[in-house]
């Protein structure tokens, strides 16, 4: 679970303009790092499958919000996944 400083970090990282906190760039940005976060957490307690299960809806989320933005705003998708660093 993000604090509320960590996730104010991200979306000024991450927002479009200043009032920005709901564009999907700035959700796949929070929803990348709770899922990094949450990575970890299984790595140490392989059999929490409550846990993996959330991991799964988290991922199926991002990657939703991330074919929203490849149709919609190609520019803006390449940009933010080389900034994640989840491809090329």
């Amino acid at each position: 679970m993000l604090t509320t400083k960590q996730k104010e970090k991200l979306i000024k990282s991450f927002q479009d303009h200043e009032k920005d906190t709901g564009s999907a760039s700035v959700q796949v940005a929070v929803v990348t790092e709770e899922i990094e976060r949450l990575a970890l957490h299984l790595k140490k307690h392989p059999k929490d499958n409550h846990s993996r299960r959330g991991l799964l809806k988290m991922v199926a989320k991002r990657k939703n919000l991330l074919d929203y933005l490849s149709k919609n705003d190609e520019k803006k998708y390449n940009t933010l996944i080389r900034k994640l660093g989840l491809k090329k």
